[in-house]
């Protein structure tokens, strides 16, 4: 068929939609008619809503509202959007006097789909003022006009597929009896979508309800399967904390998402702000982003933030200086080290000061150590090697010489701006200004870091939330919550066992790297690296490729690469374990045509290219294909993983090289499951 033939019939298609619309409004509009109580605006609105019905809609309206006018909210709508309350006004009366029963219909509605494991996000309240033009907010409250009801209701994002709206809305009417079902064009449902047999009462198949949601969201782009929340896990983010509350559980048990979740939850729940804290500062762009899509109407109510970028605002807000100069400081520690540590008994243990540079980062700083009496009888937990008092003391000699240093430059390190930020709220004793702190990968805080956000909120009803995992560390050192002050008691440890990420394949060789590697979470119990789960997914396939040159192997790399299916390259994250590699393959991709965004400049919208980054920097984040080239090989320093460590002099294996080593292990195990569909490890046999 020619050009002409094929736009005629375009044209065609598009008359023939357009008096389909037209037909199905003039029935809408004289179905309207039939609720001769209402004004004509009113009218107006329900048969925009009876139209939608025509579409796979389901519209339950309050049986009183026609007649008495009484009705708490007037209509139910279920649509791929999710479900709707609505009210509807003639602009009569403020806003605020429909929102106590609005939100109350809201609340019942939630707990009747919580039932069915749909998430709170995806139930809305709507005001829709008839004979005007409006699109704003009152709190959680969605405020439209007449002109803006439809288009709005047709641009959410799609939740539900057809059988799911058809399930939620017998159930809505089934647990509301005061309303009933209206709809125009009846029509029998296509062969190509056929019913759901049921029991003869009506109910449907719970089980096959939630099963399709979990697969549509898998088919879906990976930035929507970030955030879909299980529906076994919805009861989870209602849940009422009498104070600090924690969620861990291994990889892929879908922690950040029910944490997500939980912000838009207490969003809607609350008059403060929700603060959500990580440590990474990619992160907070991306969950940001999330939120908007998931819950709209509160997104502007939940500050995403890195903590160190927190504190320095905080601290600036308080009019209390801050210099932090990260060169400088590093200066400081150089000379530092080569004025006291290189000629102290520190070096025989380890001569490389980047050990040494941790431990003051994460021990003596990171738990806001002031007396050397202190650090003498604190505990280092997740550091191997044994340190006498006379070891202990050489380290605090070069803690002292380092701190005099950066003092004369007038200089803050990053722990400085943590214990700034806590001296300055814990003296200050006023209302808190947050409503809840959300803490999202926790075990990478420092004790310090948890002391700050503790302080905000306190032991508060549902005010600390603290999401993480101990398996899954990236830095050195460690701490007990019970450092902190907080007591997680009872119900308020929430464990996740089930992975909806990782299928065996993926997760069987991810845990092969840190089977040996037993870890202490921050509950204090000591947890083997290999840990058992409940797995919902089967479909995953992990690739090993092992070449003899980095050449051959970067080549076999671009053609998997290239050879994946269109559309699969924005679902696809490169992971390299240092910042040297990335910029390898930075260049290799580029040069290769292959699109690429930084995961340092991802702010999770979907985009048609390889996402590239750090093991670290793919923290939080996951993808349906993850990439690892020469995976068995630490770029920078270290060792290969899964081989001994050895000491510099190669002499026996000592304890901060098999600390080294651990820690290196655990930010792979990180990369791997990442991956949901495919992981391809990538070897160099010659090196």
């Amino acid at each position: 068929m020619g050009a002409g033939g094929a736009a005629s019939q375009r044209t065609q298609e598009a008359r023939r939609q357009e008096r389909l619309l037209r037909e199905q409004w003039q029935a809408a509009r004289r179905q309207a008619l039939r609720w001769d109580t209402l004004g004509e605006g009113e009218q107006r609105v329900l048969a925009q809503l009876l139209v939608l019905t025509a579409r796979g809609w389901r519209l339950l309206v309050d049986r009183r509202w026609s007649r008495t006018r009484t009705a708490e909210t007037d209509m139910l709508l279920v649509g791929p959007g999710g479900v709707f309350v609505l009210d509807v006004t003639a602009g009569r009366e403020p806003a605020e006097g429909h929102a106590p029963g609005l939100l109350a219909a809201t609340k019942a509605a939630e707990s009747a789909v919580a039932s069915l494991g749909m998430s709170p996000v995806a139930v809305q309240p709507v005001l829709v003022f008839a004979g005007q033009r409006l699109d704003a907010s009152l709190g959680r409250i969605r405020l439209l006009g007449e002109h803006e009801i439809g288009p709005v209701l047709l641009s959410q994002r799609h939740r539900l597929r057809a059988e799911s709206v058809r399930a939620i809305a017998d159930h809505l009417e089934r647990v509301f009896p005061g309303y009933a079902g209206a709809a125009i064009d009846q029509r029998p449902v296509p062969a190509s979508e056929p019913h759901r047999p049921g029991s003869p009462d009506g109910l449907f198949d719970l089980e096959g309800l939630r099963d399709a949601a979990l697969e549509g969201a898998r088919r879906a782009p990976i930035e929507q399967w970030m955030t879909f929340l299980h529906p076994d896990q919805v009861a989870l983010v209602r849940r009422n904390w009498s104070g600090p509350a924690r969620i861990s559980g291994p990889a892929g048990t879908g922690k950040t998402v029910v944490a997500l979740h939980r912000a838009a939850y207490l969003a809607r729940r609350t008059t403060g702000r929700i603060l959500y804290v990580t440590f990474a500062n990619n992160l907070p762009r991306v969950q940001s982003t999330f939120l908007k899509a998931m819950a709209p109407a509160v997104a502007d109510r939940v500050d995403f933030r890195s903590l160190h970028s927190w504190a320095q605002e905080f601290l600036q807000e308080r009019g209390i200086p801050v210099r932090l100069h990260g060169d400088k400081a590093e200066t400081a520690f150089s000379l530092a080290w080569k004025n006291v540590g290189r000629a102290s008994r520190l070096a025989a243990l380890d001569p490389a000061p980047t050990y040494w540079h941790e431990e003051i980062d994460y021990v003596i700083k990171g738990r806001g150590l002031t007396r050397f009496e202190e650090y003498a009888a604190v505990p280092r937990r997740r550091r191997r090697a044994s340190l006498h008092r006379t070891h202990r003391q050489s380290v605090w000699e070069l803690y002292e010489a380092y701190e005099s240093l950066r003092g004369e430059r007038g200089v803050h390190d990053f722990n400085d701006v943590l214990s700034l930020a806590l001296a300055e709220a814990s003296r200050r004793r006023e209302r808190p200004p947050y409503a809840a702190v959300i803490v999202d990968e926790v075990q990478d805080l420092t004790l310090v870091g948890v002391r700050l956000l503790h302080a905000l909120v306190g032991d508060v009803p549902n005010g600390l939330l603290l999401v993480g995992d101990g398996q899954q560390t990236v830095y050195p050192g460690g701490f007990r919550l019970t450092d902190a002050g907080i007591d997680i008691r009872g119900d308020r440890g929430q464990v996740l066992r089930t992975n909806y990420r990782n299928s065996k394949q993926i997760l069987d060789a991810a845990l092969t790297v840190v089977a040996d590697d037993a870890f202490e979470d921050l509950d204090g119990l000591r947890t083997s690296g290999r840990r058992d789960v409940d797995l919902t997914y089967h479909d995953g396939d992990v690739v090993r490729v092992t070449r003899p040159t980095v050449e051959a192997h970067d080549r076999d790399l671009l053609d998997a690469l290239r050879s994946l299916s269109e559309g699969a390259r924005a679902d696809t994250a490169l992971l390299c374990p240092s910042m040297r590699a990335v910029g390898h393959y930075q260049r290799l991709l580029t040069q290769a045509g292959i699109p690429v965004c930084q995961l340092e400049h991802y702010d999770g919208r979907a985009v048609d290219a390889v996402k590239l980054g750090t093991y670290r920097r793919a923290k939080g984040l996951e993808f349906k294909n993850v990439f690892l080239p020469q995976h068995d090989t630490v770029t920078g320093h270290g060792t290969p993983s899964g081989t001994p460590a050895v000491t510099p002099s190669g002499t026996e294996t000592s304890e901060t090289a098999r600390e080294r080593a651990e820690l290196l292990r655990s930010r792979l195990f990180v990369a791997m499951t990442r991956a949901r569909d495919l992981l391809w490890l990538g070897s160099v046999t010659t090196r």
